[in-house]
């Protein structure tokens, strides 16, 4: 078990961090290059600095704190063929999302850290903190937009012409921010410091609490993806415009809703139109515009990309255009790395430690993707509700995360 000092150091980071972004309805706004962001990152590079590690960001901002005490630097224990061990996850969240998402992977990284310390454990190879940035996308569309960039699956040109709801490119919102958009890029030496990657997350679904067990691993993400459907339409009066006379862009909009449940419920996927913007947006007028955002994920590539074909060829019934704004087929963890953590959790014989996959992506996916050996911890969430302020996960499940991690970390540190 973690010493009370660990418990206490997580218990105190996770109160500093509650009200930081908070809403009405008890959810979070915490969007990427806005204020409640700043306060975030400056939150966690405090925390770095209460610790001493050495913060440094790389091309898109994300921030890695690094613990090295071997001789000379992280870059020389790379070059020396010691690339070192990274955990953390992100602090942004989805419009009024739940507090777990995200943090609880940033708050037990650090409190891993103090666990390590308490213990003595002086690694043997360079250990990260990272507070990915941008991991939700809630803001410019596009979810991972931190890992992604790093590692080329975005480029930085399309990345700093994403907008958002106010038609505020992200381009724009870095310099607001004090920063220089010119510096996005592809990081290849970030990358090349990181030899391995364990992200801790809490479940976004009810796999742990049907077992009744609070931590697992991860096996694997599901292929998922969004796309944005554009319906044409005329403006007209809501009153005086007889129905045979209209050219409603609703329709095509309320089609494509329906037309997601049912298509996805026969091929075994999820799909879901989760966001709506109408042109003019009167009550008293047709939508001469109707924009839809559809996501959808599931067990199968074949069945998703279908899936997504056939509600495109019925939106073409409607005029509708259709953009993929983002797609990530089948990612499987690095199956050594994480049967090593399997093995090493499951000499606690208090630790039953089953293996889950997901449909929710992460930056551990991406990097994964991307040829980082990377692996996922999942941690309880009693609710089964994720991505609103009823995600939750309880306290001792929290730190049963804390050793499972600390544990991990230990192992893949010292050996």
């Amino acid at each position: 078990m973690t010493s009370p000092d660990v418990t206490a150091s997580f218990d105190s980071m996770w109160s500093d961090l509650e009200p930081v972004g908070r809403v009405s309805s008890g959810g979070y706004r915490r969007f990427a290059w806005t204020l409640e962001d700043h306060a975030l990152r400056e939150w966690f590079a405090a925390e770095c600095a209460r610790r001493g590690l050495d913060l440094v960001e790389d091309r898109m901002g994300n921030q890695w704190a690094w613990w090295w005490e071997g001789p000379g630097s992280v870059d020389d224990a790379v070059a020396a063929g010691n690339p070192g061990v990274a955990i953390g996850s992100h602090l942004d969240s989805v419009p009024d999302g739940g507090a777990y998402d995200g943090p609880l992977g940033v708050v037990s990284a650090l409190a891993t850290v103090d666990g390590l310390r308490t213990a003595g454990v002086r690694p043997d190879r360079p250990l990260a903190v990272v507070n990915f940035v941008d991991e939700e996308g809630a803001r410019f569309g596009v979810a991972c937009a931190g890992s992604r960039v790093i590692t080329g699956a975005m480029t930085a040109e399309r990345a700093l012409g994403l907008t958002d709801a106010d038609g505020v490119s992200m381009s724009e919102a870095l310099v607001s921010a004090g920063r220089d958009p010119q510096a996005l890029g592809r990081d290849e030496e970030t990358l090349g410091r990181v030899g391995a990657f364990v992200e801790l997350h809490v479940e976004q679904g009810r796999g742990l609490v049907d077992l009744g067990v609070p931590v697992a691993v991860a096996s694997d993400i599901w292929p998922h993806g969004r796309w944005r459907f554009d319906f044409p339409g005329e403006a007209n009066h809501a009153g005086t415009t007889r129905l045979e006379d209209r050219r409603d862009a609703m329709l095509g909009y309320a089609d494509l809703v329906l037309g997601a449940r049912r298509t996805a419920q026969l091929r075994g996927c999820v799909a879901t139109v989760g966001k709506v913007a109408v042109t003019p947006g009167g009550v008293n007028a047709i939508p001469s515009h109707v924009t839809g955002w559809l996501d959808s994920r599931g067990p199968d590539e074949g069945e998703v990309r279908a899936t997504v074909e056939e509600l495109r060829a019925r939106a073409a019934d409607f005029g509708a255009t259709v953009t993929e704004e983002s797609w990530t087929g089948t990612t499987r963890f690095d199956q050594p790395l994480s049967d090593r953590l399997r093995g090493v959790l499951g000499r606690d014989d208090a630790l039953s430690v089953p293996v889950l996959g997901t449909g929710a992506g992460h930056d551990a996916g991406i990097l994964a993707a991307a040829g980082v050996p990377s692996a996922m911890l999942f941690v309880r969430n009693p609710t089964g509700v994720s991505h609103s302020p009823e995600e939750h996960a309880e306290r001792d499940d929290c730190h049963a995360g804390v050793v499972a991690l600390t544990t991990c970390v230990t192992d893949l540190v010292t050996s």
